[in-house]
């Protein structure tokens, strides 16, 4: 930057020469025109024609600076790659490190760009808002996102901040014969990825709102919603293809979905993912009493400068007029809360993109010290010759511009090598993200932005580490230069502050890093081994979808579940089976509860599971006291119910609950259900984990699933042979039931959790362990190498020890002690980062104290044992070196 003002400042000088020579030239001219008789006007007009010349001469004046200019940076780059070809040893390893740093820091801020900036292909995306009641008193009711269609229509109608408002609902499961059985359809055809319904009903102007053209056919409109229209779909690119091949000539061909025959008008293109259905349905607002069981999840488009905010105080005044024409569907304190559409989607993996982005960037800085040591290293190194370029007339400027052209060079070559990095380690980073915590519309690639930002980034990072060697290259005298060069001598005290600061700082940043891959490693580890109380080992299961119409009262339900259950059984390699309303850990439902004789202080709460009397085998559960059910308990729906420890401590202490009664409130509510009806409690059993791997086991009360419809049934089977060979088995033991029930789930226990539990955690903990990694490699590499400088430097100053009886043990002790004194000065500095780090952590930490010592003591053993190798190698070597030999050294 000096260099550059001061040839500035030197061109400008030179045109004002120049304009006074053309000055005086004009004037001479001018003089000798008048002279032959001319007017004044006259020769002043023939003498500008006359020098016209000398205008051309300045323009070729500057042409030649410029010129000029470009040959000499052009003799600078040569310059600098000779003379990084000839440390071809550094040049790798500052590359290396530069790529290390620039490929992991592109690699994340693409997945950040992609997943924050550019998730959506739709218009307009980042005005999305979506918004839903919240109960002001914190009760459990009252507070949804669903609505009525009228209700739907009130909010799309009566509110002033939105252009347009549209309306889906994504629970409809579409059932499909594929000749083989009665299938689901999913957005992606793999219900372990994307699990749940692979239909949705949406307003018609849907299409239009998201500004998508159908990459076939044609989108829904608003006739397709009138009353009497015929019955048409719209279908998702990857349904289009993994079931029909991605036949052009499908448009217009009908097909028998969910009982019904419908018409595909259209195929939407594959980015085209909204609301993670694999089938769009219309839903008519017209016709609100036809479809008075439909709800619908709103989502507006903000107008111009209308913020959430304000768009949630308008709404809340819609919901407060719709409270006071039926209070009994509202809370009675009420609130709107508005966020974006992206928000709603990927607000659980935000605190996972800022853990990411932090430990990329304690990488960067780790890096970015990294070379700086090397080039101040290297830079000392190179003060004679720098005194020696002075000393023959080498300004300061030129002699900063030639190290910083070498760094530009060393510049180029690490983002050669981030990008090349950043294109694999892409690929693995992408498919370590957990496919459910992201939207399916996101293309996660690096794109042109992310490679000029990593041009950009690898220039200022490399420009920056180099200008301050640079500076204290040139900084020096030229006597106090040639004179270390000639006595091959450090300077400034000690190993010199800046260099051993830099490595401080980089041992203190790797110490931040490994304690977080630690903690999260700590907690995969407790995650995975946490005692569940059931056995996930060897358990298939299949949800299934009913025919509607079909099993809505509990006699045929019954019937159709035993006989799955009596065709489950009978197959080879099956243990034991059963039916149950929901899968552990998570998916548990609960109910509030009365027990006669007891009067609460508050509302009493437990799970409630429905369930045949083989789920206790299948997954495992010890009987405590008591009995469970028998299969003429189930058959004959006997109202009795079977507890868990955890329900028996809360409620009944050191009671005997055995013959208790206990009434779930939540039945009264459930069609073809008994209300007012009281179980009796037959037995205790093991608790288990049924609110998550990471809270304690709840009180529950399993009850016969004969006693309700309602619900989702779920079988569920214990083999003893590998169970996926079984799955297909499985399903054509439901379809020779009943070839029109649809299987919506089907999987292992142990990939259900591996998939919504483990993986976020294990991702968390594989990134954090790659930086950790490269941060240990980076801090050896750094620390070798002011190590290897130091015992070059002091080369005649272990040759006079050793002349004067030093020990070799004697020189490794003093090597070693400098060495490892800056790798416990940073471990120092580290520690106290890592508090804070681990306050950061504390949402995703579990099983482990976020100060857990062990943790702490194992990193800084780790980073203890990476310098003392790191130093090992130099201090051999400087106990080798021959006395004589070492004396001579440079003088």
């Amino acid at each position: 930057m000096i260099l550059w003002f001061q040839r500035l400042l030197r061109f400008r000088l030179r045109e004002k020469h120049l304009d006074s020579e053309l000055r005086f030239h004009l004037e001479e001219q001018v003089a000798q025109f008048v002279a032959q008789g001319m007017s004044n006007a006259e020769a002043r007009k023939q003498a500008q024609l006359e020098l016209g010349g000398v205008d051309q001469v300045k323009s070729r004046c500057r042409d030649v600076y410029w010129e000029n200019r470009l040959v000499s940076i052009a003799s600078d780059v040569r310059f600098a790659m000779r003379t990084l070809l000839k440390d071809r040893f550094f040049a790798i390893t500052a590359i290396l490190a530069l790529g290390l740093g620039i490929g992991a820091t592109t690699a994340v801020f693409s997945v950040i760009y992609s997943l924050v900036f550019r998730p959506f292909p739709y218009k307009d995306f980042q005005r999305f808002t979506v918004f839903q009641i919240q109960d002001l008193n914190g009760g459990r009711s009252g507070g949804r996102k669903l609505f009525s269609i009228s209700e739907f229509l009130a909010f799309a109608q009566q509110n002033h901040v939105f252009e347009t408002v549209v309306g889906y609902n994504n629970a409809v499961n579409v059932r499909y014969n594929d000749g083989s059985g009665t299938r689901e359809i999913f957005a992606t055809q793999d219900a372990q990825s994307h699990p749940g319904a692979g239909g949705a009903y949406v307003t018609t102007n849907t299409f239009d709102f998201y500004g998508v053209s159908p990459l076939l056919g044609r989108t829904l409109t608003a006739e397709d919603g009138e009353p009497g229209a015929a019955p048409v779909f719209v279908m998702n690119y990857r349904v289009w293809q993994q079931l029909f091949h991605g036949d052009p000539t499908i448009i217009g061909r009908s097909f028998i979905l969910n009982g019904e025959a419908k018409t595909l008008i259209g195929v939407m293109p594959a980015r085209f993912q909204v609301y993670g259905s694999g089938i769009w349905f219309p839903i008519g607002l017209s016709a609100v009493e036809s479809n008075a069981d439909v709800m619908l999840k709103p989502v507006g488009r903000l107008k111009p400068g209308v913020s959430l905010e304000s768009a949630a105080a308008d709404l809340t005044l819609v919901a407060k007029d719709l409270a006071r024409l039926s209070p009994d569907k509202y809370p009675k304190q009420l609130a709107v809360t508005t966020e974006t559409f992206t928000d709603s989607l990927i607000q659980q993996f935000k605190t996972t993109l800022y853990i990411l982005l932090a430990a990329v960037l304690g990488l960067l800085l780790i890096s970015c010290t990294n070379v700086a040591n090397l080039l101040l290293i290297r830079a000392v190194r190179r003060e004679g010759e720098i005194a020696l370029r002075a000393s023959l007339g080498a300004s300061r400027a030129r002699l900063i511009r030639q190290l910083l052209t070498e760094s530009f060079v060393l510049a180029i070559g690490g983002c050669a090598c981030g990008c090349s990095l950043a294109y694999c380690s892409l690929k693995w980073l992408t498919a370590l993200i957990p496919a459910h915590r992201i939207p399916a519309e996101v293309s996660i690639q690096l794109n042109p932005a992310m490679l000029l930002f990593a041009l950009a980034l690898s220039t200022l990072t490399t420009l920056l580490c180099g200008l301050a060697p640079a500076l204290h290259a040139v900084g020096r005298n030229l006597q106090g230069g040639l004179a270390s060069s000639r006595k091959g001598s450090d300077t400034g005290v000690g190993f010199g502050s800046l260099r051993a600061s830099l490595v401080i700082a980089e041992v203190g940043l790797s110490v931040v890093l490994l304690i977080g891959a630690g903690l999260m490693m700590r907690t995969v580890f407790a995650i995975t081994h946490v005692d569940l109380g059931f056995r996930p080992n060897h358990v298939l299961y299949e949800r299934l979808d009913l025919p509607k119409g079909k099993y809505e009262t509990a006699q045929p339900r019954r019937v159709l579940i035993r006989n799955i259950l009596d065709r489950v059984n009978a197959l080879p390699g099956v243990n034991a089976s059963a039916e149950t309303w929901s899968l552990p850990p998570e998916d548990a439902k609960s109910s509030t509860i009365t027990i006669p004789g007891m009067t609460p202080k508050g509302e009493w709460s437990a799970n409630i599971a429905l369930c045949s009397e083989g789920y206790f085998k299948t997954l495992g559960l010890e009987l405590i006291r008591g009995r469970t059910f028998s299969e003429s308990d189930v058959e004959s729906t006997r109202r009795l119910a079977v507890i868990t420890q955890a329900f028996a401590r809360q409620f009944f202490g050191q009671d005997d609950p055995i013959g208790r009664k206990i009434k779930l409130n939540v039945l009264d509510s459930l069609p073809e259900t008994p209300h007012d009806a009281y179980f009796e409690i037959i037995g205790v059993v093991s608790d288990y984990r049924n609110a998550g791997v990471q809270s304690p086991p709840m009180p529950e009360v399993l009850v016969p699933y004969a006693v309700s419809p309602a619900g989702v049934p779920n079988i569920i089977a214990k083999t003893g042979t590998d169970p996926k060979t079984l799955l297909l088995s499985l399903s054509k033991a439901v379809w020779s039931v009943d070839p029109e029930v649809g299987i919506d789930m089907s999987g292992t226990l142990e990939d259900l959790l591996r998939e919504f539990v483990y993986e976020a955690p294990q991702f968390e903990a594989a990134i954090f362990g790659v930086f950790a990694a490269i941060a240990i490699l980076l801090v050896a590499v750094g620390v070798y190498g002011i190590m290897a400088y130091t015992v070059s430097m002091r080369t005649h100053e272990i040759g006079v020890r050793m002349a004067l009886g030093a020990q070799r043990s004697d020189i490794v002790t003093v090597i070693l002690k400098g060495g490892l004194g800056l790798i416990a000065a940073g471990i120092l500095a580290g520690l106290p980062a890592s508090m804070g780090l681990t306050r950061f952590l504390a949402g995703e930490v579990w099983g482990v104290p976020t100060t857990d010592p062990w943790t702490f003591g194992i990193v800084v053993l780790c980073i203890f044992l990476t310098g003392l190798i790191a130093c090992a190698l130099p201090a051999w070597r400087a106990s080798r070196l021959d006395p004589l030999i070492a004396l001579r050294h440079q003088l």
